[in-house]
């Protein structure tokens, strides 16, 4: 396998590449090290795969690189670089999200055309369902995603789908739903609980607590993301989903237990675009790709909680 990772410096892209040079591939990341979060901490989840024999790291938007040049020899692109967070894709910042998440997936594809891969695999989001939607959620049902950066998501979706209906570029999108584990981004949930419960700082919440989601560890992930590009039928959506749809509230408890402290929580108003409740049906995955969730929710919490405890720096 030669892969290019596009998104390599972050969170999922970082993992993924460590486990594609576990197999052997040679693996060429791309990342532009977008401002949503420190430089540090992207280039600290680079740095575990920079130096390692297979991997080669371009620094480069999508829309600017040479993506003939990228491409040439490549057998699967894994496409996960985009503009991350709901919260901050309304108003004026659109046009960033609209600009590496449709935009570049566009040229992307398009540099694809005609070139013999054997996969090019879309990493999409749960965000894509919105809230009028059945539990648990099928690919079946219509999108109707509530944020911008949900809309963004889809479209790259949309865009994978027609151009492999109309060139034939093997695409398959798995809909990943609420990734954490270590390396995880710091405006995620999961790392702002931590890391207050680690210092004993208050925690925001926003919303009642009582929302739920289908919490997925990162190594699961990876490995829904391998298989995807071992065994995805092109021109499908998959979800990838933890199997851990719990509350916010049942979350805090499993953080409070390993901190050993109560923690202090400042409930504030509801945000736009949040969902409500998100819960995968991942029976279609487990029939083409052989998914299953392996890591329980307990289990990946606690190695998220040494993650933090042991780099400080990261928090």
């Amino acid at each position: 396998m030669n892969a290019l990772v596009t998104g390599a410096a972050g969170f999922i892209g970082s993992h993924l590449s460590s486990a594609l040079l576990d197999r052997g591939a040679e693996v060429t990341g791309v990342d532009c090290f977008t401002d949503y979060y420190p430089r540090a901490l992207k280039e600290a989840n680079l740095a575990v795969n920079q130096h390692r024999q297979g991997f080669r790291f371009v620094e480069a938007r999508i829309q600017d690189a040479d993506l003939p040049r990228l491409l040439s020899g490549v057998t699967h692109v894994f496409h996960l670089a985009a503009q991350a967070g709901v919260r901050k894709s309304w108003g004026r910042d659109f046009r960033v999200y609209s600009d590496n998440n449709v935009d570049a997936s566009q040229q992307l594809l398009e540099a694809c055309v005609g070139l013999p891969l054997q996969k090019f695999v879309y990493a999409s989001s749960s965000s894509i369902y919105g809230d009028n939607v059945s539990i648990p959620m099928r690919e079946t049902a219509v999108p109707q995603p509530v944020s911008p950066y949900g809309v963004t998501k889809l479209a790259a979706e949309q865009l994978c789908y027609l151009y492999h209906v109309n060139h034939g570029v093997p695409t398959a999108s798995l809909r990943y739903f609420t990734v954490y584990g270590p390396r995880q981004r710091p405006d995620m949930g999961f790392h702002r609980f931590i890391s207050a419960a680690i210092a004993g700082d208050p925690i925001t919440l926003y919303g009642d607590g009582e929302q739920t989601r289908d919490f997925t560890f990162v190594h699961d992930i990876v490995a829904a993301t391998l298989a995807a590009g071992d065994r995805g039928v092109p021109g499908r959506a998959y979800n990838i989903g933890g199997g851990s749809r719990v509350s916010i509230n049942q979350v805090l408890e499993i953080i409070g237990r390993l901190s050993g402290r109560p923690l202090d929580v400042r409930r504030e108003p509801a945000q736009k675009g949040d969902m409500r409740d998100t819960f995968a049906d991942t029976s279609l995955a487990r029939t083409d790709l052989g998914f299953a969730p392996t890591v329980s929710l307990e289990e990946g919490i606690a190695a998220e909680y040494r993650w933090l405890s042991t780099a400080p720096a990261l928090r």
